[in-house]
C-alpha cells in the first residue's frame, strides 16, 4: 500500500434511513439490511477533500459468505448490465456512495470495503470492512419473487402473526402462531440454517452463488426445517412420547425453536409436527424476503406407493390388515406456499408454489418437497418439478376401501373420489378469518374438466362405478366437548322392497390428526333385521372414562361403522372424525401499551375434565412483546377449579401485537389463548424549544 496522508476516516452505513426505505426497520436499525434491486446509500467520511480524478479513484469491494468465499468488484458505472455498480456525490468532506445491486444478486451476508486508488491503480488506503445483509425484494419488478400487491406483501412478508387451521373439514379450528421473522437475531439464524445445509457444507462457494434463486433457497429450506437428513432444525415425532423434548402442541411460534437450534450448535429441536414445520418454514422464508403463506389441506392423502389412491384394507372385524407401509388420510395437513417465478419451467407456472417441510417422502434422496407449482397440480401436469405427483395425490387421490373375508378373498367395498382434498384453507389478507383456496388446486369434483385432469395425471378413471345399493349408512354425533360423555348415532336405512338381515360393527378409536391409532375406546356389534323402507338407529355413548385414557394430544375420536348384509352384497363402510371441543384461556391485559412500559397479563383457566390435572405449565410469547417464557402451576388442579396466573412484560416494538398462550398438563394439552394489543411509541418531549 503506497504511503500518503490518510484521507478516509469512516463509513456510515445510514442504517436507519436505508432500513426504513427497504422495509427492514422492524429487524432493527443498528445494522444494515437491504433488499436486492433497490439502491441504498452510504456516506464515506473523509479528513479532507478527495483529490479529483484522474489523480485518485474510489472503488468498492464486496465479499460474500461467512468466510468471504465470493469477491465482487463494484463498477463505478452502469455499463455492466446486471452487475453491482455505484455512483458518488462529493459534499464538504464527505462522499455519498449510492450502491445498485442487481435484482438477481445472491442473498446473504456481504462485507463492504471502500478502497482509494492512485492514478496508477495502487491502493492508497481502505476503510474497515463493514457487513450488511442482502435479502430478496418482492417490491422490485425485476426480482423473481416480485408480487405486485402492497396488501398481499403486508400480509405475506411483513405480518409476524398468523393463523394455522386445524380440526377437520367439517369442524375447522384455528391455532394462532407467532412467526416473529423480525425478532432479534432471527435473520442471522435463517442464514445459519442455509449455511448448515449439505450443499453449503460440501461446496460453500457454489451454494452462495445458487442463493440468487428463490427456487434453490426455498427447496433448501424445506429440507433443512426438518432434521431427518442433515443438521436441520426440528425433529418430527407422532407417537405421543415427548418427555425428552417439547410436545409439538406446546409451541406458540417459531422464534424459540430457531433460537434453541442456533444456541445448541445446530442440534435438532425436539419435537414438531406438520403445523410446526410449516410455521418455522414460513418464518424463515418471510424473513429472507420470499412472500409466503401457510396452507391447510383437509382430508389430506399420504400416498406411499404413488398410485394416486389411498387403499384401506380391513378384515370383517374392522381390524386394519394393510401390509407394509400404509397409505393414510391425515385429518389435515399443513404446508406453505411461496410466490416466485419459475424460470426452470415452461411459461405459465409462476406464482404460488407448494413447499412442504414435513418429512413424509424422499425427493431426490432427501426429505423435502417442492417448490411445486399450484397451477401444475390443478392441471394434472405431474411431470413438472418438483414433487408434483405427491402433491397431486394429497389433494386429489381416491379413497378405495377393501375387505378381506375369512376365506382370504379380498373385495372392494367402495371408491370415493370426493373425500380427499377438502376446504383447502389459508388466512385471509383482510383479517383473521379463513380464505378457501380449494379452487386453486382442483376443478369442481365430478366435472368434465376434473375427469380430464385425472386422466392426464395417469390414473384410471372410474375403476368402480358407485351403484346405489339397497342399504344406506349414516353417522352423526351430538356436540363433543372434551371431558364429557356424548352420543354417536348410527342410522341404517333399507331403501329396498324386502326385509334384509345384516351385521353392524361400530368402533371408536382415539387417533392423532394424521390417522395414527392410539387405542380403541369402544366397540359394538349388532345383528339386525332391517324392514323394507324403514330406518334403524343405534346409539353409541362415548364416555370420558373410555376415551380419556387413550385420547391423543390432538383430541380426535374416529368412529367407523361396517354394515355387512347377510348376502355379502353391498358392504358399506362409513367413517367420521370427531374433534373434541377444547376450553379457552382468558387473557386480560392491565396497563397502557407503550414501548418499554410495563404491562401485566392475567391468564385464567378452568379445568373442564372430571379428573385432576398435574404438572400444569403456561407458555407465553409474542413478537414485539416478550420472548417465550414458562409459568408453572403448583400442585393439582381439581375438576372445575379456576386457576389464574399473571406475569409482567415490556413491549419492545410499536404496532398491533399478539400475545399467545398455551396451557399443557399431564391429562390435558394444547389449550390456547391469545390477546391482541395495540402498542404505541413513546411520546417525545414536546416542550423542547426550537430555534429558527
Amino acid at each position: 500500500m503506497a504511503r500518503h496522508n490518510a484521507i478516509l476516516s469512516d463509513l456510515d452505513l445510514q442504517c436507519y434511513e436505508n432500513n426504513h426505505a427497504h422495509r427492514t426497520e422492524e429487524m432493527g436499525v443498528e445494522r444494515l439490511l437491504v433488499r436486492r434491486g433497490q439502491p441504498f446509500s452510504v456516506v464515506l467520511q473523509c479528513t479532507e477533500h478527495i483529490p479529483q480524478i484522474p489523480d485518485h479513484q474510489l472503488n468498492l469491494i464486496l465479499h460474500l459468505g461467512k468466510n468471504n468465499e465470493v469477491v465482487l468488484k463494484v463498477s463505478d458505472s452502469e455499463q455492466d448490465h446486471g452487475k453491482w455498480w455505484f455512483s458518488q456525490c462529493n459534499a464538504q468532506g464527505e462522499v455519498m456512495l449510492t450502491l445498485h445491486s442487481p435484482a438477481d444478486a445472491p442473498v446473504g451476508l456481504y462485507s463492504m470495503t471502500v478502497v482509494l486508488l492512485s492514478a496508477d491503480g495502487q491502493i492508497l488506503e481502505q476503510t474497515k470492512a463493514q457487513t450488511f445483509y442482502l435479502l430478496f425484494n418482492p417490491w422490485c419488478k425485476d426480482d423473481s419473487v416480485y408480487l405486485p400487491s402492497e396488501e398481499l406483501l403486508v400480509e405475506y412478508i411483513l405480518n409476524e402473526n398468523g393463523i394455522l387451521y386445524q380440526g377437520s373439514w367439517d369442524d375447522i379450528t384455528t391455532v394462532p402462531w407467532n412467526f416473529g421473522q423480525f425478532e432479534k437475531d432471527v435473520v442471522d439464524i435463517c442464514f445459519e440454517v442455509l449455511d448448515n445445509s449439505p450443499a453449503a457444507m460440501k461446496n460453500s462457494e457454489m451454494d452462495i452463488v445458487n442463493r440468487a434463486s428463490p427456487v434453490y433457497v426455498s427447496r433448501t429450506i424445506t429440507a433443512m426445517v426438518n432434521a431427518n437428513d442433515d443438521r436441520g432444525v426440528v425433529s418430527g415425532r407422532w407417537d405421543g412420547k415427548y418427555s425428552d423434548g417439547v410436545a409439538p402442541t406446546r409451541w406458540n411460534g417459531s422464534v424459540p425453536i430457531l433460537r434453541r437450534w442456533s444456541e445448541g450448535g445446530g442440534q435438532r429441536v425436539r419435537y414438531g409436527q406438520c403445523w410446526v414445520f410449516t410455521g418455522v418454514a414460513c418464518t424463515v422464508l418471510r424473513c429472507l424476503g420470499i412472500p409466503t403463506r401457510c396452507i391447510t389441506n383437509y382430508s389430506s392423502a399420504h400416498d406411499t406407493d404413488a398410485n394416486i389412491s389411498v387403499d384401506y384394507v380391513f378384515d370383517d372385524q374392522l381390524e386394519s390388515v394393510s401390509e407394509g407401509r400404509k397409505d393414510s388420510i391425515w385429518n389435515y395437513h399443513c404446508w406453505v406456499e411461496s410466490w416466485m417465478k419459475r424460470d426452470d419451467l415452461p411459461e405459465g407456472y409462476e406464482g404460488w408454489q407448494v413447499l412442504d417441510p414435513t418429512p413424509q417422502e424422499r425427493s431426490d434422496g432427501v426429505f423435502c418437497c417442492g417448490p411445486c407449482p399450484v397451477h401444475a397440480v390443478k392441471e394434472g401436469e405431474v411431470g413438472l418439478k418438483y414433487d408434483t405427483p405427491f402433491v397431486f395425490s394429497e389433494v386429489n387421490a381416491d379413497l378405495i376401501v377393501w375387505i378381506v373375508h375369512p376365506d382370504g378373498e379380498r373385495s372392494q367395498v367402495s371408491q370415493n373420489s370426493k373425500i380427499i382434498g377438502q376446504n383447502i384453507s389459508t388466512k385471509s389478507v383482510y383479517g383473521d378469518f379463513r380464505e378457501d383456496i380449494t379452487a386453486n388446486y382442483k376443478y369442481p369434483e365430478g366435472s368434465m374438466k376434473e375427469r380430464q385432469v385425472y386422466k392426464k395425471a395417469g390414473r384410471q378413471v372410474g375403476q368402480k362405478k358407485e351403484v346405489p345399493g339397497q342399504l344406506e349408512l349414516f353417522i352423526k354425533h351430538a356436540p363433543a366437548i372434551h371431558g364429557t360423555d356424548f352420543d354417536v348415532f348410527i342410522e341404517v336405512y333399507n331403501a329396498g322392497r324386502e326385509d334384509t338381515d345384516a351385521q353392524l360393527t361400530v368402533t371408536s378409536n382415539a387417533i392423532t390428526y394424521n390417522s395414527v391409532h392410539r387405542g380403541e375406546c369402544q366397540r359394538k356389534t349388532s345383528s339386525l333385521t332391517l324392514p323394507a323402507h324403514k330406518a334403524h338407529k343405534e346409539v353409541l355413548r362415548l364416555q370420558y372414562d373410555h376415551y380419556g385414557a387413550c385420547v391423543s394430544e390432538h383430541h380426535m375420536i374416529r368412529v367407523t361403522a361396517l354394515l355387512q348384509p347377510s348376502d355379502q352384497d353391498n358392504i358399506i363402510l362409513q367413517e367420521i372424525n370427531i374433534p373434541l371441543k377444547m376450553p379457552a384461556l382468558h387473557i386480560k391485559i392491565i396497563g397502557n401499551a407503550i414501548v418499554s412500559r410495563k404491562l401485566t397479563a392475567h391468564i385464567a383457566f378452568t379445568n373442564p375434565l372430571p379428573v385432576s390435572l398435574q404438572g400444569g405449565v403456561f407458555t407465553v410469547e409474542g413478537a414485539g412483546l416478550t420472548e417465550a417464557r414458562e409459568i408453572k402451576t403448583h400442585g393439582k388442579i381439581e375438576p372445575g377449579q379456576d386457576v389464574t396466573v399473571k406475569f409482567s412484560f415490556k413491549p419492545t416494538r410499536a404496532g398491533l401485537r399478539k400475545l399467545l398462550v398455551d396451557f399443557d398438563s399431564d391429562r390435558l394439552r394444547d389449550v390456547k389463548g391469545e390477546a391482541s394489543i395495540i402498542v404505541r411509541k413513546k411520546m417525545r418531549n414536546m416542550n423542547a424549544v426550537t430555534e429558527i
